[in-house]
C-alpha cells in the first residue's frame, strides 16, 4: 500500500492520466477506423465500391501502424535530448496534422492513406514516450497501476469510438459527409488535451538525473511526492545510485551497447512481449469488430455495430477492475501466464460453435442461439484480455530497462507493438473473408503458444523499484544494496555527489526535513 502524502497521489494519478490520453488517442482510433469504413457515406465520397472495401480497409488501417512502427525508432532520441514532456506536445501535434488532413473531404484515398500515416507518426512516438514517462515518475507501489491506465484509457477511447459509430449511423444519412467526418474530427480533442496537458506536470527525475542535472531532479521528485521527507531522500538517493552504477559501468552509450548479453535479453523480452499481445487477436478485433461480429451474428442492419458499442462497454469495465483493485495485488508473470490460457479456450470454444452452427444470413435476420453464444465467449475473451495482456505489457517493458537505455530499449519494444499490429491489421480483413471460423482458431492456438513463453521466460517485477528491477536483471543485487550502504551516506545524515559541472547535496536536519542544493 502506498503511504506517500494524499497532494502526492493526486499528482502521480493526474499524471497518469495526462500522458494516458495517448492511449485513448490509440483507443479511439482503433475503434473508430473500423466502423468508419463501414459507412456507405465514406465509400461515396471516397469512389469505392464493395468489391474494393477488404483493401481498403487493410490499407487505411495498416498504414497508420506503418506510421507509428517508424516513429518509434525516431523518437527516442528525441526523448533523450528533449525529455518527456516536450516529446509528447511534439508528437501531440504531428498527430493533430494527420487527423485535420484525414476529415478533410479530399475524395482522395491517397491523401487519406498518407494523412494516416501521418498520425500514425504522432501516436507510434506518443506510445513510446507515454509508458517511459509514466514509470520514471509513479512511485513503486502505484506504478503498475498507473502504468496500466494506458490500457485503460485505450478501452475508453475505444468504447467511445464504438459508440460514435454507432451514433452517427443512426442519426446522420449516407448521403452527408459529417456521417464519417464527425467521428474522425473528434480525434482533435484527445489530442489537444495531451498536448496542453503535459504543461501541468515536470519533466522525469531520472531523465534530470541521467542528465546531471540534480536540482532540477529534485525539485520534480519533490512536486510529484509532495513531500520533502526522509523518504523522499531516500528515494531520490536510491535513484542516483542507480543511475551512477549504470553510468560508471558503461560510460558512452553506443548502439553495440544494446547487444550486450543482459541489455540484448531485455530487448528481446520487450520484442516477445509486445508481439505476443499482438497474437492474442485482442486488437485486430478492436479495429475490426463490426467486421467480426457479421462472422457471428450475419450482417443484417446495424446490428454488429450495437454489438462493437457493448463489446466497448464490456472492456471499460473490465479494465478499470483490473486497474483499480488487481493490478498492484496480483503478480505480473502469473496473470499473463493465466489470461492467455483462458483467451485460449474461449478462441477455439468460438471457433468450434461457428464452424458448426455458421450465423444466419442477411435474407434470415434471427440470430440464433449459437450466435448469441459466440458473442458471449467474444465477450468473455475480451474481459480476460483486460485482465492480463491488455494492461500488463505496457508498465512490464517500461520496468525493465534501466534508465541508460529505457529510450531505445522501450522504443524496440513500442516498435513491435505497431509491426505487429500493422502485420496483422494487414492480414485480418482477408483472413476473415477466407478462413472465416477458422481465424478464431488461429488466435486460439497463438494464445496457448503464449502462454508457455509467459510461463518460462518472463520474470515478475510486482513490488520492485526499477533500480531493484536492472540489479536482478543484470544479477548484481549485492552491487546496489552495498553502494547505498557505503560512503553515499555521510554522518550527519548528508548525501552528496558530482557530475560533472553539477553539486546536488541533500542534508537531513534533526527534525526529519531534508534540503537540496544545487550549483
Amino acid at each position: 500500500m502506498y503511504r506517500g502524502t494524499r497532494l502526492g497521489t493526486i499528482r502521480a494519478y493526474w499524471l497518469g492520466v495526462v500522458v494516458c490520453m495517448g492511449g485513448f488517442l490509440f483507443g479511439y482510433d482503433s475503434g473508430i477506423v473500423g466502423g468508419v469504413l463501414t459507412l456507405e457515406s465514406f465509400r461515396n465520397d471516397f469512389g469505392y465500391g464493395e468489391s474494393e472495401s477488404t483493401k481498403t480497409s487493410s490499407f487505411a488501417v495498416s498504414l497508420q501502424q506503418l506510421g507509428a512502427f517508424v516513429a518509434c525508432f525516431f523518437v527516442w532520441p528525441i526523448t533523450h535530448r528533449l525529455g518527456r514532456r516536450k516529446s509528447l506536445m511534439i508528437s501531440s501535434t504531428v498527430f493533430c496534422i494527420g487527423v485535420t488532413i484525414q476529415t478533410c473531404d479530399t475524395g482522395s484515398l491517397s491523401a487519406f492513406y498518407v494523412s494516416r500515416v501521418i498520425a500514425g507518426l504522432g501516436l507510434g512516438s506518443a506510445t513510446v514516450v507515454v509508458p517511459m514517462f509514466s514509470s520514471e515518475m509513479a512511485p513503486k507501489e502505484l506504478r503498475g497501476q498507473i502504468g496500466c491506465f494506458f490500457q485503460l484509457f485505450f478501452t475508453l477511447g475505444i468504447f467511445t469510438s464504438y459508440w460514435v459509430d454507432y451514433g452517427v449511423s443512426q442519426n446522420y444519412p449516407s448521403s452527408v459527409s459529417k456521417q464519417w467526418q464527425i467521428p474522425i474530427g473528434l480525434q482533435l480533442l484527445p489530442a489537444g488535451l495531451l498536448g496542453f496537458g503535459t504543461l501541468t506536470l515536470k519533466e522525469s527525475v531520472r531523465w534530470y538525473v541521467n542528465r546531471g542535472e540534480y536540482e532540477k531532479a529534485w525539485e520534480s521528485l519533490k512536486w510529484i511526492r509532495a513531500s520533502e521527507g526522509p523518504e523522499v531522500h531516500e528515494e531520490m538517493q536510491e535513484i542516483r545510485v542507480g543511475v551512477e552504477i549504470e553510468i560508471k559501468e558503461k560510460e558512452g552509450f553506443t548502439f553495440r551497447e544494446l547487444l550486450l548479453k543482459p541489455n540484448l535479453k531485455r530487448l528481446v523480452t520487450a520484442f516477445l512481449v509486445f508481439l505476443a499481445q499482438q497474437a492474442t487477436g485482442a486488437t485486430a478485433f478492436a479495429y475490426y469488430s463490426p467486421q467480426y461480429f457479421q462472422l457471428l451474428v450475419g450482417k443484417s442492419g446495424t446490428r454488429a455495430l450495437l454489438l462493437s458499442g457493448i463489446f466497448g462497454a464490456v472492456k471499460v469495465i473490465a479494465c478499470a477492475t483490473f486497474v483499480f483493485f488487481l493490478a498492484d495485488r496480483v503478480g505480473r508473470r502469473i496473470t499473463l501466464v493465466l489470461g492467455a490460457c483462458g483467451m485460449a479456450a474461449v478462441q477455439i470454444i468460438t471457433a468450434a460453435i461457428v464452424q458448426t452452427k455458421p450465423p444466419s444470413s442477411a435474407d434470415n435476420p434471427q440470430v440464433t442461439s449459437s450466435g448469441i453464444a459466440t458473442v458471449a465467449m467474444i465477450y468473455l475473451f475480451v474481459m480476460i484480455y483486460n485482465f492480463s495482456w491488455g494492461a500488463l505489457p505496457w508498465p512490464y517493458v517500461s520496468e525493465i530497462f534501466p534508465t541508460r537505455i529505457r529510450e531505445p530499449g522501450v522504443g524496440v519494444g513500442v516498435a513491435s507493438q505497431w509491426l505487429f499490429n500493422f502485420v496483422f491489421t494487414l492480414a485480418t480483413p482477408y483472413m476473415i473473408k477466407s478462413m472465416g471460423w477458422g481465424t478464431f482458431l488461429f488466435w486460439g492456438l497463438a494464445n496457448v503458444v503464449i502462454a508457455a513463453y509467459a510461463w518460462g521466460f518472463l520474470k515478475e517485477t510486482k513490488g520492485l523499484t526499477l533500480e531493484e528491477i536492472t540489479a536482478q536483471m543484470d544479477g548484481r543485487e549485492d552491487m546496489l544494496h552495498r553502494k547505498m550502504g557505503e560512503g553515499e551516506v555521510e554522518d550527519g545524515g548528508v548525501w552528496s555527489g558530482r557530475r560533472g559541472s553539477h553539486d546536488f547535496t541533500t542534508k537531513g536536519a534533526a527534525n526529519g526535513k531534508t534540503s537540496v542544493s544545487g550549483v
